[in-house]
């Protein structure tokens, strides 16, 4: 029994042993400080906040704690614009050296992975921005001079060079590091206020789903994942656009078998104002929109009204019975497959949905509902 009890002790006493503390320590010396103050604060999305500060002794000396669950962006600054960025993970004893004069510029990290990536991209860019700022103080000081036409021409050429130069290095860095938060600057790295460094949707898909699924709760992560879904959403709309404006129209036609078989495209239809809806027999959102589009139809129908409702459905018999159930009698189509190629036409992400396309078949108005509906048909079919 006493054995058991020792080894038991002795597990107990190396399981406490191994447990990591969920606390950050960041510690060092800042030269020629004495009287200032360091301030620690934790970088949100679109601000900072306060977290400690403590004055700096003659030595300079410095120490802060804190915990956190997952890494986070920490600013360690003396002043507003004399400061550096760390990245800091849960359990690391962070060390930062440097001087008052410079040390935004100039410090030396150690124990902290993630804060010398931040470095290293810091670095880079500030370098290369550097650069930028020297060719455009010589575009702007010989512009009098008499071959300045020729050397524009090779100073811009030199500015694209670095600019592919910093975009290569960056999108490489985010291939290097995926599942590290340092991708988060990279990908919010600016040449000026309006150009981003890195504007490659791949790269922006591929940090996020991966950095997602390591680190769901950090709120850099969620900003990241939230911008690159709108910017995907985007690229699709941008895709209907051009591909509307490859070919000559401004609304893709649709061609798609009626309840009794019968193929009924959108492009044969006579001269009206055409609703275009798609919805699904199961959906509850869209049964009950029905409702109000039947009494739209009734009321716009005779003044030049026609919906062509598009169902994404693969229940056939549910779908036929929502068209009897809900008096639709419109002209209601659907290959009970879910009309992929037709939602995809019409970027449909969500049902319902609907497009309002004028007597000339342009799209003049996209997921009207309500009052606005009934106004829009109204001026429309005036």
């Amino acid at each position: 029994m006493k054995k058991i009890f020792s080894i038991a002790f002795a597990i107990t006493v190396l399981a406490i042993g191994c447990k990591k503390q969920n606390g950050f320590v960041i510690d060092g010396k800042i030269t020629n400080a004495q009287g200032k103050y360091l301030y620690l604060e934790e970088l949100k999305v679109s601000s900072s906040i306060p977290v400690d500060s403590v004055e700096l002794g003659k030595d300079g000396s410095f120490k802060f704690k804190g915990k956190i669950d997952y890494p986070n962006f920490y600013l360690l600054s003396l002043n507003r614009n004399n400061f550096v960025t760390l990245l800091v993970d849960t359990t690391e004893k962070i060390s930062v050296f440097g001087d008052a004069a410079n040390f935004s510029r100039d410090y030396v990290v150690q124990g902290s992975p993630g804060s010398l990536l931040v470095q290293e991209l810091n670095n880079m860019l500030a370098k290369n921005k550097h650069k930028l700022d020297s060719i455009r103080n010589n575009v702007n000081a010989f512009r009098l001079h008499d071959d300045y036409s020729v050397q524009r021409i090779k100073w811009d050429q030199e500015m694209a060079d670095i600019k592919q130069s910093q975009i290569r290095y960056s999108t490489n860095f985010i291939q290097k590091h995926p599942f590290s938060l340092a991708c988060v600057l990279a990908l919010y790295q600016k040449f000026d206020d309006s150009n981003y460094v890195v504007q490659d949707l791949q790269s922006l898909k591929v940090a996020a789903s991966a950095l997602n699924s390591f680190f769901p709760k950090s709120e850099h992560v969620k900003a990241l994942y939230a911008n690159t879904q709108r910017l995907m959403q985007q690229e699709k709309n941008n895709k209907l656009q051009q591909f509307i404006a490859q070919n000559g129209v401004n609304s893709p036609d649709i061609t798609l078998p009626n309840a009794n078989g019968r193929e009924v495209s959108l492009a044969s239809l006579p001269n009206k104002v055409i609703l275009i809806q798609f919805w699904s027999a199961k959906n509850r959102d869209s049964r009950i929109q029905n409702e109000a589009l039947v009494d739209l139809y009734s009321k716009y129908k005779s003044k030049g009204l026609e919906i062509y409702q598009v169902s994404v459905d693969t229940d056939r018999a549910a779908w036929l019975n929502a068209i009897e159930q809900d008096r639709l009698d419109w002209i209601n189509v659907g290959d009970m497959k879910g009309s992929v190629i037709a939602a995809n036409l019409y970027n449909i992400q969500v049902i319902p949905s609907n497009y309002i396309l004028d007597k000339d078949k342009r799209v003049v108005a996209k997921n009207v509902q309500g009052p606005a509906l009934d106004q829009a048909i109204r001026e429309l079919t005036r």
